[in-house]
């Protein structure tokens, strides 16, 4: 937090440090650790901000781990704010958000009969620029992009585990994960011919932790290749959960289908993970799912093609980075064709800024602070 905090202290007068508030807002990453731990380092974060710098701590939940409804929803309404959808007299169709983090993925979107929705948690209604939405949201946790793959990769390590025996493998004390060298090498659909993915930690469900170096398999083709990885993708999403309402997406969770609540001329904006996976490799700002996937089934044919289908030499070492890409973009198509059930024919866009502004949840939350007129400003210190 530091080096942001130091740009806040040279950007604001020092007169006016006393009357900026402060918040911080955490998001899956610290839910995952636990009450106990994450508690702790909220502790800690709270008294350095109150104990190191002028600014007010915003009293309550000032410092505190976001709710994942109010993470997609913050998101949803930086994106409009930003393309000028909302915030405006005017009644115009809001974009649909999607955003990847680490360990869970938000979707929000304003269906066209919001009062349609059954109620729950998914369900938000929100009031912003003198207009009243009514909002779909839900937040999957375990579904970011890090857990995706460790749930891939679980599911990998678990089948060599029946065919080869439990005996082979032996599970990480807690000393060794950090400098953890894999003893053992598994053939993993998931990844390209000509790659290796070396001294990979995968957890399963009881907590034990193995190091694994995965290779492609020897004996099949990349067309193969490639269907066995959807295979594995698509099967994390639970899609064959029994569906309690007419319509829901993954993991039995009801959601408005797109085709019947969704205008088919509004935005479908992608971001975070997404944006990081595809812009590297040469993707356009705007694309159709099919295209994505089409880039993917690129990226897994194996190295050896990867100067055929990508002409810029930065585009292959950013691959020649990250072994598990591949992995990557199969789990992102996975998700927003058989888990959302968007089309493939259908239009995304994906950006990282929008008019110079960041997107994502921070300034969605930051707006509704910036709302309230009256705060209790702090003795500026002398620093």
């Amino acid at each position: 937090l530091d080096p942001l905090l130091e740009l806040a202290l040279a950007s604001i007068p020092t007169d006016k440090q006393g009357c900026s508030p402060v918040a911080v807002k955490a998001t899956a990453g610290l839910r995952l650790l636990g009450k106990a731990k994450s508690d702790a380092i909220l502790k800690q974060v709270r008294k350095h901000l109150e104990e190191d710098y002028p600014f007010p701590v915003v009293d309550g939940d000032g410092i505190s781990i976001m709710d994942g409804s109010d993470e997609g929803v913050y998101a949803w309404i930086t994106t409009n704010y930003l393309l000028g959808n909302i915030g405006t007299s005017k009644k115009l169709d809001t974009a649909a958000v999607f955003d990847l983090g680490g360990g869970s993925t938000q979707i929000v979107f304003e269906p066209t009969d919001g009062d349609s929705l059954l109620e729950g948690e998914h369900k938000y209604n929100i009031e912003f620029g003198g207009r009243k939405f009514t909002l779909y949201q839900y937040s999957h946790l375990g579904y970011g992009l890090m857990q995706a793959r460790n749930k891939v990769n679980a599911e990998v390590l678990k089948s060599e585990m029946k065919t080869a025996g439990k005996s082979k493998f032996v599970p990480l004390k807690e000393s060794q994960i950090k400098n953890a060298v894999a003893d053992v090498t598994i053939e993993n659909p998931c990844v390209p011919p000509g790659v290796t993915a070396e001294d990979v930690i995968v957890e399963l469900e009881n907590g034990d932790k193995y190091a694994v170096t995965f290779v492609p398999p020897k004996k099949t083709s990349s067309d193969s290749l490639a269907g066995q990885c959807k295979f594995l993708t698509d099967l994390i999403l639970n899609k064959d959960l029994d569906c309690e309402s007419d319509s829901c997406s993954f993991n039995g969770v009801y959601q408005p289908s797109f085709k019947d609540q969704f205008p088919s001329t509004a935005d479908m904006y992608v971001f975070s993970y997404f944006y990081d996976r595809l812009q590297p490799i040469g993707m356009p700002d705007s694309f159709t799912l099919k295209e994505m996937n089409d880039i993917m089934e690129s990226v897994c044919a194996g190295s050896h093609l990867w100067d055929k289908y990508f002409t810029q030499e930065a585009h292959i070492k950013e691959l020649e980075n990250e072994p598990l890409w591949c992995l990557d973009l199969n789990f992102m198509t996975s998700l927003l064709h058989n888990g959302y059930d968007i089309p493939l024919k259908r239009e995304l866009k994906t950006a990282k800024t929008i008019g110079g502004n960041e997107l994502g949840w921070c300034l969605g939350a930051s707006l509704p602070l910036l709302d309230k007129s009256n705060w209790t400003c702090r003795v500026t210190k002398e620093l």
